[in-house]
């Protein structure tokens, strides 16, 4: 342990929650852990971590109390008991929820004295402790300043905003454009597979195109705020008639459609809906109210 590294008591530890104590303890952080079964303190208590008894006494031991639970409702069954003990601490509350499940922790922090701040960890259990990868906190700023040297031990922090809640919604946002960018490229290599590509060959070319992908979003989101589509580049309906040739090329080789499918069908309402002559961004107007046509 290093005399420089501040005490930090990580609540919760399943395979993310060890993994966060994992970190605080590479970095030279005195760090004392407490979970429900005590048996999966022991690899990290081998390593040097303190092993508390009880929640009270993980939350009286640190400054800092980094808690990472199955939900807000287990997180607060933890705490309830202990919840005086938090007063002139900061809790980091890493729990995976929603914004408003968020902002009511934060008001049950403040209620029993405590700083808080909400997270969202980007990144799977072996990405921890790598800068590389984003955790996002949100709360307030002079609260966030204070721990951040602490926080690094985890990876990149990135402060939001003050409203708890954004975090959590950054989370939810942040998944759905992963889970819909790898099921596209597992769709397009399902396809270039029907011909005997290979996954490993298909992916460099993939991976470059995402890149060129990245720019179209960095170009579209100034429309998006304006709420003007100018379309320059490509619009809707060329994007309608391209899709027909990937709806053609995968039903011709067997490939599952549904995704192109629900792509072309939402593409064809932001069209009837007077944008066919705008760029591709306008397709948020439906995706904000899906009554519009």
């Amino acid at each position: 342990m290093q005399a420089d590294r501040p005490a930090v008591s990580v609540i919760g530890l399943g395979s993310m929650g060890s993994a966060l104590a994992a970190a605080f303890l590479d970095r030279g952080h005195p760090t004392t852990v407490w979970n429900r079964s005590e048996h999966k303190a022991a690899p990290l208590s081998e390593r040097g971590a303190h092993r508390a008894a009880t929640p009270g006494a993980a939350v009286t031991a640190s400054p800092l109390i980094v808690a990472c639970v199955l939900d807000y409702p287990a997180l607060r069954t933890v705490l309830d008991p202990v919840a005086a003990s938090l007063a002139g601490r900061t809790l980091v509350n890493l729990t995976s929820g929603s914004p408003e499940q968020a902002r009511e922790m934060a008001e049950w922090a403040r209620s029993h004295g405590a700083d808080y701040l909400d997270g969202a960890i980007m990144t799977t259990p072996p990405g921890v402790g790598s800068s590389a990868m984003m955790f996002l906190y949100s709360g307030p700023r002079e609260v966030f300043d204070t721990h951040r040297p602490a926080l690094e031990s985890l990876g990149d922090p990135l402060h939001l905003d003050t409203d708890p809640g954004l975090a959590s919604l950054y989370d939810a946002a942040l998944l759905g454009l992963m889970w819909s960018a790898m099921t596209g490229w597992l769709h397009g290599t399902a396809l270039v597979g029907a011909e005997k590509t290979a996954a490993t060959s298909f992916t460099p070319v993939a991976i470059r195109w995402l890149t060129a992908v990245a720019g179209f979003l960095t170009t579209y989101a100034p429309q998006v705020d304006a709420a003007r589509y100018p379309g320059d580049d490509a619009t809707v309906d060329i994007q309608i008639a391209a899709i027909d040739h990937l709806i053609h090329a995968a039903a011709a080789r067997g490939i599952d459609n549904s995704l192109p499918e629900l792509l072309k069908r939402t593409m064809e309402r932001t069209s009837a809906a007077g944008h066919g002559s705008d760029s591709y961004a306008s397709v948020i107007e439906v995706l904000r109210d899906p009554a519009a046509r």
